[in-house]
């Protein structure tokens, strides 16, 4: 039998390789009872869902309500330290999961290393956020497809791309995978040419007039507010909007559980994730800053829109038109529906495999956990479509309604979930620490740690009280305001406490805390890389293996 080896530089148990001398990993009785998810989530899939999985209506659409609500320097502030927090978080999140790829990621460690009742509140949260993601991400593409139809119901797109992410969801996570991948590599592209076509728009190359810095100036309010505290309050109560755009870039620890190969896909997921924030999100916000004024009507909840404004058109969209080049904006305009597609059936994915690694926990009802013969959770799917048909309201309440009080519900469900990351991860060095395990045993280290943890703690605090202080405060004073900001936490701390109180959990002691149920065999001997490209394989194959590997 093969040795057992705990070795960075060897590879984790692949089926395409396994010789039958080697071992090959029996059945739990977990998978037994619920059916056995599939590891068939390529490196390369991971790969460009780190660089582009989770870019979506957040950046393409809600961008354009950041700079509208704080102005184009607020909002590139606001980008910047939501970022910040964001990578830290997702280095934190990466060390734990190549460790231990489990499909519930942080929310199966924080019942490990913290308290069961944090995995729950975490989990309950979490799906939360994701299901009611799917509704915004559908709610997008009526808002889209109003560009070119001003009348259309926003039932009928809705409906449409329902029934398409579901359809996509049944083929299995193979099927994820590789639509994920080009709708990825579609949207990085467009995000690269949205970049270059935006600084010539604003030095007059392109379109007409010079633009410049204009927009920054004293006069125009880079920073809307009257006073110091107004500006400051906008900066960070604008951070809900970069939540929204941010969202997701967790995912990679959720794909981690499907992973093929997690000790060497993780980190390298990881290790680019600073260049994606920087390039995709603070240089595209940086962009629609420069070139679109924040008073412009076409913005999302924009202060110049009139009454009877048209719906809001997305900031990527107005750039390209204002460059004036034949059918640009009709081609991001449809490159925003692939966009809304990648992202909706992201939501999908993590919301189904967050019920369902919950499901087998007991920390939802069982049927969740079950999976059919492609590793699909067939019952937590109906779920989240059935809580997704919300949707259908957006035609009835009002274009833009429905979708700003949706990313306002998931803001600060996104925000406890990413604070606790970093208390979780903390605990989890410190069961490392407590039990004597090296930290040559991790595939991948966080940077920075522990300060890493305590910025992005100290970060999503400061960010929690200013906007609560901005929503109390606000006059004329609303009361759905205050509920829009906050109806996120009473469903995260009530979970929490309710599980507590009724199971009667406690702290786990570090000492008894779980840091091997789950770890993948590896095995001695596997002598194929991921690094090296069949030479047979297809021109495009290669081309985009080249790609993706300069993008790392």
């Amino acid at each position: 039998m093969a040795d057992y080896v705990e070795h960075e530089k060897q590879e984790y148990y692949d089926d395409k390789v396994v010789n039958d001398n080697q071992i090959v990993n029996s059945q739990s009785e977990e998978e037994q009872e619920y059916g056995a998810v599939k590891r068939d989530l390529k490196s390369r899939h991971l790969q460009m869902i780190a660089i582009g999985g989770t870019i979506g209506t957040g950046i393409f659409l809600s961008s354009g309500g950041s700079v509208a609500a704080a102005g184009p320097l607020g909002a590139l502030i606001s980008y910047t330290i939501v970022g910040i927090m964001v990578y830290f978080i997702c280095t934190s999140l990466g060390e734990m999961s190549a460790y231990l790829p489990l499909p519930g990621a942080f929310t199966t460690f924080g019942s490990r290393f913290v308290d069961p009742a944090l995995g729950f509140g975490l989990g309950a949260g979490y799906a939360f956020q994701w299901i009611v993601t799917v509704t915004i991400e559908v709610t997008s593409a009526g808002m889209i497809l109003q560009y070119w139809w001003p009348n259309l119901h926003m039932w009928i797109p809705a409906l449409i791309f329902i029934v398409l992410l579901v359809g996509i969801t049944l083929l299995g996570v193979k099927a994820f995978g590789e639509l994920e991948y080009w709708l990825s590599m579609i949207k990085v592209l467009t995000c690269v040419i949205f970049i270059i076509v935006g600084i010539l728009v604003d030095t007059g190359a392109v379109g007409g007039d010079y633009i410049g810095g204009r927009n920054w100036h004293i006069d125009q309010a880079p920073i809307v507010g009257t006073t110091a505290r107004e500006r400051t309050v906008n900066i960070f109560t604008t951070c809900v909007w970069a939540f929204f755009s941010f969202g997701g870039t967790e995912l990679v620890g959720i794909t981690a559980g499907e992973s093929a190969n997690p000790g060497k896909a993780v980190p390298k997921a990881m290790r680019q994730t600073f260049w994606r924030i920087l390039l995709f999100y603070i240089l595209s916000i940086m962009v629609i800053g420069l070139v679109i004024p924040w008073t412009d009507p076409n913005l999302l909840n924009s202060a110049g829109a009139s009454v009877n404004q048209a719906a809001p058109i997305a900031p990527f969209t107005i750039v390209f038109k204002m460059a004036k080049l034949p059918g640009a904006d009709h081609a991001i305009n449809a490159v925003l529906l692939t966009a809304v597609l990648s992202a909706g059936q992201s939501s999908f994915y993590a919301s189904t495999r967050t019920l369902m690694a919950m499901g087998r926990e007991g920390k939802m009802p069982a049927i969740f956990g079950r999976v059919n013969s492609r590793g699909v959770p067939l019952y937590a799917l109906a779920f989240v479509t059935l809580i997704a048909c919300i949707a259908f309201v957006a035609d009835i309440v009002g274009t833009g309604v429905v979708f700003t009080w949706l990313v306002n519900l998931t803001g600060m469900s996104a925000l406890l979930t990413w604070l606790s990351i970093s208390v979780i991860h903390l605990r989890f060095r410190a069961a490392m620490k407590a039990q004597g395990r090296p930290l040559s045993d991790l595939p991948y280290i966080a940077p920075l740690f522990p300060y890493s943890c305590y910025i992005s703690i100290l970060l999503a605090l400061m960010i929690v009280f200013l906007e609560g202080y901005q929503a109390v405060t606000a006059v004329p004073f609303e009361a759905e305001g205050v509920v829009a900001v906050f109806v996120g936490a009473p469903v995260f701390f009530l979970s929490i406490i309710i599980w507590k109180v009724y199971h009667k959990t406690k702290l786990v002691p570090l000492l008894e805390v779980d840091l091997d149920s789950g770890r993948p065999t590896i095995v001695r001997g596997i002598a194929r890389s991921t690094t090296v490209e069949d030479d047979n394989a297809p021109w495009w194959k290669k081309a985009s293996r080249r790609v993706v590997r300069y993008l790392a």
